[in-house]
């Protein structure tokens, strides 16, 4: 195959090798996607490099689309399914000439499509493609901004995957009702739309309460009457491939919501039996958002330092540490997204899979039929490899195996359910792991915490006294070298004056000091204790380096670490 056009330029800038592109061009093809497309989705190229190689190839200025005017008028010319389909957004109109945001240069087609449906001339503007997703996502949500409007015929036509076509014991009544359709689809589009984590749906005994997750704190979005709770349930339930007519016990399913062919939401579900109904919650899982490797992690250099310096060894644990919904799995995929080349082996075993990652080897347990944590680890060890990622380590058996594997020349990840370092290397011991075990095997712990981070635009400087600080953690030697901001009351940004999060990061490397104590069988403070000699961070001295640089507030960093 003779490599031309973005394909040989991104050759020629050492950016992927001759054999990738071409298996890359090829499985594109395949797909009946663009190269672009096809190189984002699955996570090759970065979107902004890939941008900038597209710019120099065609011959088009990048542009930032945050500081492009959006009409709001002209999107009307587009129906909202071609958008994300074509994944273009028009941004307004000169004439006769319509001015398109896109991503692929190369897409004709999509420029075609949007000409026909305008009858206006189309102008391309390049710009990066998470971005214009983004904006994409913004720009209709405003179409569609409050939950009255269910009349939107667009609502009905949303396509998930996942949906039982024939299901027995089911009145037509029940699932194919437009309204509670239209209103389940409205929830979950202004949910991803508002970039949440996880959508509750709550019955309770006078009221029906609907609630989204963002940025780690719920807020309440809607309250439809009562007397539908049992349809919405339904509704998700038939979504899901769930059993509608079981009521009495919890089940577990997952959905898929396709946005466009190069884009797609996968929706973890759970139900659960209360006093008036059935709590059912949605985990949205948007990888075509997130972000791998070590420099998007928030971690200081030091920190990062060491975490690609065990990442890179041969043999070792590795352990993440932290509560539900820290940021363990965007680390451990960090992770094994740097492992992932050609000449290794990676497995892993998860409950389940929240993220696909080509070119690894990911197993879902099952627990009916013995298929554990346990028996994919023995599984694993025969199959050669180089690299096993742990979901979670439960119990000793699977602690006992994951261990032995790192010291006979296997690189393993894991998680604990900890709440920091040293608390871990402790926990392994509780479990019955001896302490010569550990301290042959783990090679580094990190305990993390996700943050909000202040909103850039809105966020203002706040004064406190410096007694105040002092018993916040600061030193003396700090006072007077930083300005101190807090959040406003929200702006058109985000409302909150809070936007997106940030991790905050111990990383603890157990080195001869660390293996010490543990032999002599030290606590966790004795273990905390030799790591602040060290001069390694804890996480509420990483928090208040976060406060210094004006990322986030004290009074954020108080609800995510301990003072």
């Amino acid at each position: 195959m003779v490599l031309n056009g973005l394909p040989q330029r991104l050759v020629s800038k050492g950016l992927i090798d001759a054999m990738q592109i071409k298996r890359a061009v090829k499985n594109a093809s395949g797909e009946n996607i663009g190269i672009v497309s096809y190189l984002l989705e699955h996570h090759i190229i970065e979107s902004r490099v890939l941008a900038i190689a597209a710019s120099e190839e065609f011959g088009i200025p990048l542009f930032n689309i945050h500081t492009l005017d959006q009409d709001p008028e002209v999107i009307q010319l587009i129906d909202d399914k071609l958008v994300r389909e074509l994944h273009a957004l028009p941004l307004f109109k000169r004439g006769k000439k319509l001015f398109v945001a896109i991503s692929d240069p190369a897409n004709l087609h999509a420029l075609d499509q949007i000409q026909f449906n305008s009858g206006l001339n189309v102008e391309p503007i390049l710009v990066e493609a998470l971005a214009l997703q983004q904006k994409i996502e913004e720009a209709l949500d405003t179409k569609e901004t409050t939950l009255s409007n269910l009349a939107d015929t667009s609502l009905d036509e949303l396509e998930f995957i996942g949906v039982e076509d024939e299901l027995e014991d089911v009145n037509d009544s029940d699932v194919d009702d437009a309204p509670i359709v239209r209103f389940v689809n409205k929830i979950l589009m202004e949910a991803i739309s508002k970039g949440a984590s996880d959508v509750h749906f709550e019955p309770y005994e006078k009221r029906y309460r609907v609630r989204i997750r963002i940025d780690g704190i719920l807020q309440e979005i809607a309250s439809p009457p009562i007397s539908i709770g049992n349809r919405i349930s339904t509704r998700l339930k038939v979504m899901s491939r769930l059993d509608i007519s079981e009521r009495r016990m919890p089940q577990d399913g997952r959905m898929k919501l396709k946005l466009s062919k190069t884009r797609s939401i996968d929706f973890r579900v759970s139900t659960l039996p209360i006093l008036f109904g059935e709590k059912i919650v949605l985990r949205i899982l948007d990888s075509g958002n997130l972000k791998f490797g070590a420099e998007t992690l928030g971690m200081t250099e030091d920190q990062k330092r060491e975490f690609i310096k065990a990442i890179k060894q041969p043999q070792g644990m590795i352990l993440i540490t932290g509560p539900t919904g820290s940021g363990k799995t965007v680390t451990l995929y960090s992770a094994l997204s740097i492992l992932n080349t050609n000449d290794r082996n990676i497995s892993t075993v998860e409950d389940p899979a929240e993220i696909y990652l080509p070119g690894v080897n990911q197993v879902n347990i099952n627990a009916k039929i013995g298929l554990t944590f346990a028996s994919c680890l023995r599984s694993f060890l025969r199959q050669d490899p180089d690299v096993i990622m742990v979901g979670e380590i439960r119990d000793t058996e699977t602690a006992d195996i994951g261990m032995k594997a790192a010291q006979t020349g296997h690189l393993v990840l894991s998680t604990l359910h900890t709440n920091d370092a040293s608390q871990t290397l402790l926990r392994l011991v509780n479990m019955g792991v001896e302490a010569y075990n550990i301290v042959a095997s783990v090679s580094l712990i990190v305990a993390q915490r996700l943050a909000r981070k202040l909103c850039k635009h809105c966020k203002q400087v706040m004064e406190l006294p410096d007694d105040v600080l002092l018993q916040q953690g600061f030193m003396n030697e700090e006072l007077g070298t930083f300005t101190l901001y807090g959040p406003s009351n929200g702006c058109t940004y985000c409302n909150t004056g809070y936007k997106d999060r940030c991790g905050i990061f111990e990383v603890l490397p157990i080195n001869d000091s660390i293996s010490k104590v543990i032999i002599q069988g030290g606590n966790a403070t004795d273990i905390a204790n030799t790591a602040k000699q060290e001069g390694i961070w804890d996480l509420r001295r990483a928090g208040l380096e976060k406060v210094k640089s004006g990322v986030t507030s004290i009074e954020e960093i108080n609800r995510v670490t301990s003072e």
